[in-house]
């Protein structure tokens, strides 16, 4: 791994995943009980550490990412500033809108290296792994209480395992990165399988926060789990052909997140889905989306 792949794939890791630990963070802030306020405070703390990580990062990213990255829209969609607003205001939560702001002005270009750039990034990627793996745990704790009947918290167990998957695989590509380690074929292999699961349990969680009286949508989200169930199962038997179903049933799947996003963002879907969660599968399935198109090109 040459030092602007470092860089790049540094920046863009800490983009997309800190964002996303922050707000799984949040997640569980809003679903424990009254009675669980050390917890609401140590998942309130993590949030604060994820958004300060990512401001860090936010100054040193600006004019060295991709135009491609930005244009994939999985750091910020157009609906993610009011999503937080709804967010923090239904919730009480006070959600750092700034950083959003400041990601919506992010700007390409060409990466110039200096020895500067890689201490800091370096810096910052060794804070980070550590704090990735205490998230981790914190979340592992949280299962094995609400899987022994000693909690109650209105996150599916599934839900809290899926964001404890996903802390794994950032921890898991940063440390490879860290560790000046080549991306190898096997990973766009890994990638593909990760996320398809991921995105059928998006569907499957969309499918049970909904009202029971949006039957149309509920429908529509039980058959993205058994399609995706179906590429999941035949995965390996054409890799190429894998590939483009994975994408062409993504494109579809987010579409469908966008519009579920607006419906709840205007009051139009009746859910328990909290405004942020919609627009946060939106951008997951974007970055699913951007890893294929890459593997169609190789």
């Amino acid at each position: 791994m040459n030092q602007n792949e470092y860089i790049r794939l540094s920046l863009e890791l800490h983009l997309f995943f800190d964002r996303i630990m922050k707000e799984h963070s949040l997640f569980l802030e809003t679903a424990f009980m009254e009675k669980d306020n050390e917890l609401k405070a140590t998942a309130n703390n993590f949030q604060k550490i994820f958004s300060n990580i990512l401001e860090s990062v936010l100054i040193l990213a600006d004019g060295n990412i991709s135009d491609e990255i930005i244009q994939s829209n999985e750091f910020v969609t157009n609906h993610t500033l009011e999503a937080e607003r709804k967010t923090s205001s239904l919730s009480g939560v006070n959600i750092n809108t700034n950083i959003t702001t400041r990601e919506l002005d992010l700007k390409s270009g060409q990466i110039e290296v200096t020895e500067e750039l890689m201490n800091r990034i370096s810096s910052i990627n060794q804070q980070t792994l550590p704090t990735i793996q205490n998230l981790i745990q914190f979340k592992h704790n949280i299962l094995n209480q609400v899987l022994s009947c000693h909690m109650y918290t209105t996150n599916y167990p599934l839900l809290i395992s899926h964001i404890m998957n996903e802390a794994k695989m950032y921890h898991n590509l940063l440390t490879k990165v860290e560790n000046r380690q080549p991306f190898t074929e096997n990973y766009i292999y890994e990638q593909e399988l990760f996320w398809n699961n991921i995105m059928k349990e998006h569907a499957e969680f969309i499918r049970g926060l909904l009202d029971p009286s949006e039957k149309n949508l509920i429908q529509t989200a039980d058959r993205y789990v058994e399609e995706y169930e179906t590429i999941i199962n035949n995965y390996g038997n054409n890799y190429l052909s894998s590939i483009n179903t994975s994408l062409q049933e993504t494109i579809r799947f987010r579409n469908f997140k966008m519009t579920g996003e607006e419906g709840i963002l205007n009051c139009q879907v009746k859910s328990i889905i909290i405004p942020l969660l919609a627009d946060h599968v939106v951008r997951e399935a974007n970055h699913f989306i951007r890893i294929l198109r890459n593997s169609s090109r190789v």
